[in-house]
């Protein structure tokens, strides 16, 4: 089997942006005298997008559809101002990219956070790797574990679905390489754990970045 290429999910994979999404989170829900919540509770509520973000954290009573647009605008906005305070690469992701170029790799993204948030981000915190294609949310295009953007990525890299890895900490990413024909493997500096990512179907688990780097193929 002969890969070419990687892509990796962001949040939880690459970055660990669970603090600024946690506090922009709680930050709205403060303005509007409503209950907040833990960075562990948000640790399961992340990974398909604002919306369903914002959906898990107000109070049922207050979900109406226009309180959830009213949410999801006053998060973003928060979390454009707080993104960068706590966001960093994982120990040893570094060192796995740098892995990954040195075997001649392709690299790429593919997250269900919003596209200008993604962009943002990587070309902020992970620029010196050159990722060739950067994909986050895009209007009308469906959200992982829908394989149509993955399909795309693979597309743009030059490169047949089943010459991708693709890295991922959620059940999300797993069930996205499966139906994309890709492999999947779950890292387990995440967001969730073991268990959910082998009975989405991952290929492989890691639970370091840098105990992968001997095995890139």
């Amino acid at each position: 089997m002969t890969f070419r290429a990687v892509i990796f999910d962001l949040d939880g994979t690459l970055l660990d942006t669970l603090q600024d999404i946690s506090d922009s989170m709680n930050a709205v829900l403060r303005s509007h005298g409503w209950p907040e919540h833990d960075r562990e509770t948000y640790r399961t509520w992340v990974g398909d997008g604002a919306e369903n973000l914002v959906l898990r954290a107000i109070p049922e009573a207050a979900r109406t559809p226009e309180a959830v647009r009213e949410g999801v605008r006053a998060y973003r906005e928060e979390y454009e101002r707080r993104w960068a305070s706590n966001t960093r690469p994982y120990p040893g992701v570094a060192e796995l990219l740098d892995g990954f170029l040195e075997k001649g790799f392709s690299l790429a993204v593919l997250s269900n956070k919003g596209e200008e948030f993604t962009q943002t981000m990587v070309r902020g915190l992970l620029a010196r790797w050159g990722f060739r294609d950067i994909r986050g949310a895009r209007p009308g295009s469906p959200l992982k574990p829908d394989p149509s953007a993955a399909f795309q990525v693979a597309a743009n890299l030059g490169v047949d679905p089943s010459e991708c890895l693709f890295f991922g900490d959620s059940d999300l990413d797993m069930e996205t390489a499966r139906r994309a024909g890709m492999f999947g493997i779950g890292v387990l500096w995440g967001f969730r754990g073991p268990e959910e990512l082998a009975q989405a179907g991952a290929r492989l688990l890691v639970k370091d970045p840098r105990s992968f780097v001997p095995f890139i193929p």
